[in-house]
């Protein structure tokens, strides 16, 4: 039966679940019994038992799944996802407390929710319930955007920012723009060896002019699927970034790409502070010196955007230079953990720059250190299955598309 056939039955249960135990299912009924107007039709079973029952009859418009006793569960879950109308809404309770399969689920697979045991009444009328009423959450479908900030200039953040890109669009055959927000000074179109387009400054002034096509003339390719955003200014002239301008931009060139990475200097104007508030994770590039840890501490107080749901990534670069100081120094100045720590390999980063090439390209610590870094912005579950590469248990995870909850 098709997606089309199935679309507009009537026949569909309102509400389904397949749960693996007598306790846990009191609790879901117990949980939902404040919901009236609907009957609550909770059997006995697990997910493979609701990829079997599915087979046979009709989808529910909410299906509660027990994953809790499931080995493989993301692969049960998509072919699940085979066999049922893809715009359910599913629900999941199970084992696992996980914060990565929590995110491979929800955001990869479009799961509007997963509770963890244990379980109790009021965590499933809070989480739960208000499925049931209609208010389903709007899903973020678009790319992933994320900005990467110098505390200092001449730290590598630059470096940093377009690396990642390119091991996002080529290493990982995802569709990436690297836009560049040094409007006087960028160097990232240098180091991919590409030429500055024009438009992006424009679009800034004038919003209501951002469009695919203008942003599409603007950003010059540097492979299949990479693009450069970039713009000059000269040294006498201001941008007159329009108020609504950043967001206006970040929408369009979601829509277009699967992630957004931006080189943003810390410079207080407008449209770098609007990214850095726009964005969903923000990452802080430092070196090991006082001067590096002083700027750190005034940007981490900068407050979280609406989308961000952690402080920044702190990436300590060119750790082991002479005469600076050791990672457990920056730590105990900086009252925080640094997430990820890069060498000093002047040879092999500046060698790779002077040619216009990515360093990321060539194996070694640095490639390491950037599938890492793909990893703390929750970029490791968007990799093509088809990409030959690995970057840890949830490479492989597609996410071109939800397998749920499509409408």
């Amino acid at each position: 039966m098709t997606e089309m056939d199935t679309a507009g039955r009537h026949d569909r249960p309102f509400l389904m679940g397949f749960i693996g135990d007598a306790g846990t299912e009191a609790i879901i009924r117990d949980g939902l019994g404040s919901f009236v107007g609907f009957t609550v039709d909770l059997r006995r079973g697990s997910v493979r038992t609701a990829i079997a029952a599915l087979r046979r009859q009709a989808t529910p418009k909410i299906l509660i799944v027990d994953i809790g006793e499931e080995k493989q569960p993301i692969s049960a879950l998509r072919e699940l996802a085979n066999v049922v109308e893809p715009d359910v809404s599913v629900l999941l309770v199970g084992t696992l407390d996980s914060a990565d399969f929590y995110r491979e689920v929800t955001r990869g697979l479009g799961v509007l929710e997963y509770l963890p045991r244990p379980l109790t009444r009021e965590k499933i009328a809070r989480e739960f319930g208000p499925v049931l009423m209609g208010q389903i959450p709007e899903r973020d479908n678009g790319g992933r955007c994320v900005t990467v900030t110098g505390v200092r200039g001449g730290v590598g953040a630059s470096t940093i920012a377009t690396n990642l890109a390119w091991l996002f669009g080529v290493a990982m055959h995802r569709h990436t723009v690297l836009l560049d927000a040094d409007l006087y000074r960028g160097m990232t179109d240098l180091m991919l060896d590409v030429a500055a387009g024009a438009g992006l400054c424009q679009a800034l002034e004038m919003p209501e002019r951002i469009d695919v096509l203008l942003l599409e003339r603007a950003a010059v390719p540097a492979a299949e699927r990479l693009h450069v955003l970039a713009d000059r200014l000269d040294f006498m002239t201001e941008l007159n970034c329009a108020p609504a301008a950043t967001r206006a931009l970040l929408g369009v060139l979601r829509h277009r790409y699967n992630f957004i990475v931006a080189d943003v200097p810390f410079v207080p104007n407008r449209f770098s502070r609007d990214l850095l508030m726009e964005v969903h994770q923000r990452i802080l590039v430092l070196e090991p010196t006082l001067a590096s840890v002083r700027e750190t501490l005034r940007l981490l107080e900068v407050p979280p955007g609406p989308l961000q749901k952690q402080r920044p990534v702190l990436v300590l670069n060119r750790v082991g230079r002479p005469g600076t100081l050791n990672r457990r120094q920056v730590e105990d100045a900086l009252k925080n953990h640094v997430d990820l720590i890069i060498p000093d390999l002047p040879r092999q980063v500046g060698n790779a720059e002077t040619l216009g090439e990515a360093a990321v390209a060539a194996r070694g610590v640095f490639r390491n250190a950037m599938f890492e870094l793909a990893r703390q912005v929750d970029a490791v579950g968007m990799l093509d299955v088809g990409s030959g590469l690995s970057a840890g248990p949830t490479a492989g995870i597609g996410r071109r598309w939800l397998s749920f909850g499509r409408r």
